[in-house]
């Protein structure tokens, strides 16, 4: 069951942040070169690609059945500024998926060639093969899979009889930041090893087609499909990419309500307040500039900003809460547009198109933030 929302929200909920609490000047840093950096992002998108105005026709036709205004429906759709989305089937196999085990069972099948599909993309532009990646990180929230979707990959792949993995499942839209936080800090402790973070995210076999909600709504023209792989190095493995300088994870108590799933006997029935973009103006500055702040740098530092594309709304939200120009956040509504909102794929995509433009220069700071389900969020401190 959905946990209904406290009738007010506070202007600044309680945080729990991962480590110790920001001290009151910067944090003694380590050089630069003894920091884990990120060697690679691999991005891919299934073949099935629609433009919005057919996968709303499609909608339309079989929701005019049932209680969804078709007007309404249109007007929710193209209020999130998607131009079109990628899926993970054909449109015209989606009316069979009926129940949780034939959207999951198709979750794992298109799951594990995109997955694949991805990691050896992202070992090829970083130079390693199968063989030398050590932990193994696998993020989703749209599918399930025991043992984990990881393990489909290693296999197909030959990866290492020693590989440490770690599945991650419930963070949504801020895994893609938080498995690439995790990531970089077990390389601290392993400095000559390679990391691989994996995210497949396959939203279109969630929907939930006989839920006449606005949340479901919304959903159903937002998010889309992909997958994203990302290397990382530690600090003995030199080579050229962004460092991790440091992360954090913020968790706001008591706003559960916010985002997530029911879990129901057709599969996972999505939950999205309304109310998302205040939860995030109301927090996300003061989390920001702690952290900043806690390596001596603040928002002016920052020339890179790669925000999730959570929506128009929420990107704005960010924005405002941070006060940022127009343009900072202008990669991130542009992938918006492209390619919808992908969850824990998304923020990694932004990063893919900063890292393939060659705009950061030596010296450069970033910040890489996502937020998603708790609901909290997870920073990342990047510099060239």
């Amino acid at each position: 069951m959905a946990i209904a929302p406290p009738r007010t929200l506070p202007r600044r909920a309680t945080q729990v942040i991962q480590g110790r609490a920001a001290p009151a000047g910067p944090e003694e840093e380590r050089p630069l070169a003894q920091n884990p950096r990120i060697a690679a992002v691999g991005r891919v998108l299934p073949e099935h690609w629609y433009d919005q105005e057919t996968l709303l026709a499609a909608l339309t036709t079989y929701w005019a059945q049932k209680h969804h205004n078709p007007e309404r429906l249109a007007e929710l759709h193209r209020a999130v500024q998607v131009k079109g989305r990628h899926l993970a089937l054909p449109l015209e196999a989606y009316p069979a998926l009926t129940g949780l085990q034939r959207s999951n069972d198709a979750w794992i099948a298109a799951a594990a060639d995109l997955g694949e599909a991805a990691v050896r993309k992202a070992l090829a532009q970083a130079g390693l093969t199968p063989g030398d990646v050590g932990h193994f990180y696998f993020v989703t929230v749209t599918g399930l899979s025991v043992p984990s979707l990881e393990v489909k990959v290693a296999n197909r792949l030959g990866m290492p009889h020693e590989l440490r993995r770690t599945p991650i499942f419930g963070l949504g839209c801020a895994a893609g930041a938080g498995g690439t936080a995790r990531a970089a800090d077990a390389l601290r402790a392993f400095p000559g090893d390679a990391a691989l973070m994996l995210s497949v995210e396959l939203c279109s076999l969630t929907l939930q087609r006989d839920d006449g909600s606005i949340a479901n709504a919304v959903a159903s023209g937002l998010f889309a499909d992909g997958a994203v792989a990302v290397v990382l190095c530690g600090a003995d493995r030199p080579g050229p990419g962004p460092r991790v300088l440091a992360t954090r994870s913020v968790l706001w108590r008591d706003t559960e309500w916010v985002m997530g799933w029911d879990v129901v006997d057709t599969g996972f029935r999505v939950v999205l307040s309304g109310r998302v973009p205040e939860v995030i103006r109301d927090n996300v500055a003061a989390d920001v500039d702690a952290f900043l702040g806690a390596h001596g740098l603040g928002r002016g530092d920052i020339r890179h900003w790669v925000a999730h594309t959570g929506g128009p709304k929420v990107l704005s939200a960010f924005g405002d809460a941070l006060g940022l120009p127009e343009e900072a956040l202008a990669r991130s509504r542009r992938s918006l547009a492209e390619v919808g909102n992908l969850s824990s794929a998304s923020v990694l995509f932004v990063l893919a198109d900063l890292l393939d433009a060659g705009e950061a220069r030596e010296g450069d700071y970033g910040l890489l933030a996502a937020m998603g389900p708790g609901f909290g969020a997870e920073l990342l401190l990047l510099r060239w």
